[in-house]
């Protein structure tokens, strides 16, 4: 007798994470009860329960499982999670749509000569360590574009994180399948019109701090810190992918094209 292949649109095996706040336990322990729960080794889709920097900490996660990722928000900011609804789950994800994201890689060198490399889903950010403004050279492709940007700190923006931290410091919000980056200055003070780009996905991004003993820099990615960044590059990791499922009725792309008609 051959057995039937199992199906993961009509019958996932679900894996729940879940944040450390007692709402986020708390709606673990009934989900797991009501539909039952196998390891993550083990599962077809990750149901992460919390908010957005719990999202992104599970992203990292589980990257080299290669497994889909639903999430319910029980946190205080949910873009990238779903609404907390507990009924009908598995058919919720079966339904849901998915978007596909592949993380910016940054390689440091640090002032010691020590190499730290670290992955992001949402933004790579440069940001001066002390009250010293930084001064930071920008090259694309191997050529010097900002010979010495004067400023706060700089960020480089997927589309999936050009809502965040990006938006903030007044960048673009990017289309989810636009295929660019934000490059982004933070408090920029020379040159004075500069106000970032937009990149082709494909850009190599070489970030080098200019005065790094007087004017030290911290580079980081996501919620990895790396202090006293000397030189930095950046690329997109094409290789590298996480799925993301959204109910169809407000997927990823939709909700970063409302994000620009926000009052």
């Amino acid at each position: 007798m051959v057995n039937k292949p199992r199906s993961v649109a009509t019958e996932p095996r679900l894996a729940f994470v879940a944040s450390a706040s007692d709402k986020a336990r708390a709606a673990c322990d009934a989900l797991q009860e009501r539909y039952g729960a196998v390891a993550p080794d083990e599962a077809d889709v990750i149901v992460a329960l919390g908010g957005d920097g719990f999202m992104l900490r599970t992203l990292h996660a589980q990257l080299g499982r290669r497994l889909p990722v639903y999430g319910m928000k029980l946190g205080r900011v949910g873009f990238l999670m779903n609404l907390y609804q507990p009924d009908e789950l598995p058919a919720r994800i079966a339904a849901a749509h998915p978007a596909v994201l592949h993380p910016l890689e940054m390689r440091v060198t640090q002032r010691d000569g020590n190499m730290v490399t670290a992955l992001a889903f949402n933004e790579i950010s440069l940001l001066r360590q002390t009250n010293q403004a930084a001064h930071i050279e920008v090259a694309l492709n191997g050529e010097v574009k900002l010979a010495n940007l004067i400023c706060d700190g700089l960020l480089v923006a997927t589309p999936a994180g050009s809502t965040a931290y990006n938006l903030s410091a007044h960048g673009p919000i990017l289309p989810l399948d636009a295929n660019v980056l934000a490059l982004t200055p933070i408090s920029p003070f020379r040159p004075r019109r500069w106000r970032g780009a937009l990149l082709p996905a494909a850009t190599r991004i070489g970030l080098r701090t200019l005065e790094p003993g007087h004017r030290p820099v911290s580079a980081t990615a996501d919620f990895h810190e790396v202090r006293d960044a000397v030189d930095i590059q950046v690329r997109e990791a094409r290789e590298r992918a996480v799925t993301l499922l959204f109910d169809p009725e407000r997927n990823l792309a939709q909700r970063i094209l409302d994000e620009q008609f926000e009052p």
